[in-house]
């Protein structure tokens, strides 16, 4: 099951008092410590302050125990998510995938192409979770054209890696 961002524990994004209003035992983070967190993330690298702070504005910050299924294979996708602390482990149809650390992202793919959830995500570790839901994806990604590049680049090296992988198994190659 997905988790729920609209109903998570912790949403840092807000004012103190809109936090502790809207969902009890909220975390409020001030502007600069938002920042900080979106400055670690690779994707984010080359964003201006306001860029970041956009970005602070259509985000929210949830964290995630170890355990917790972030993203069910075949359930519909409607969040965006990157890792800021914490690993994930990827589950796909094929079997077991490679682990997810902080500054990598994942749920892209639904939200572009309105697909299912082509994979299961799990959290290993307690996580830390930036999540954008599909109408504030959208905004970001025609508000913020640099985001544009960071995910068609990773998206790229993502599809090259698997055809590697394929290219290595019909060979007989052990893949790197």
């Amino acid at each position: 099951m997905e988790i729920d961002p609209r109903s998570a524990d912790r949403l840092p994004f807000q004012q103190p008092d809109e936090a502790d209003q809207a969902h009890p035992g909220a975390i409020a983070l001030s502007p600069d410590a938002q920042r900080r967190h979106l400055q670690r993330v690779p994707l984010f690298s080359g964003f201006n302050e306001a860029e970041l702070r956009r970005v602070a504005e259509l985000s929210r910050i949830v964290e995630a125990p170890v355990g917790t299924v972030i993203t069910q294979i075949g359930d519909a996708g409607d969040s965006f998510f990157v890792i800021i602390d914490g690993m994930a482990g990827v589950r796909t149809p094929v079997g077991a995938g490679s682990q997810l650390h902080p500054g990598d992202f994942f749920g892209e793919m639904s939200l572009l192409d309105g697909e299912p959830r082509s994979a299961t995500i799990v959290a290993t570790t307690d996580l830390r979770l930036l999540i954008v839901d599909r109408l504030h994806f959208w905004r970001m990604l025609d508000e913020t054209p640099e985001l544009v590049r960071g995910i068609l680049t990773i998206l790229s090296r993502r599809v090259r890696r698997l055809e590697q992988t394929v290219h290595a198994i019909l060979h007989g190659t052990n893949p790197a």
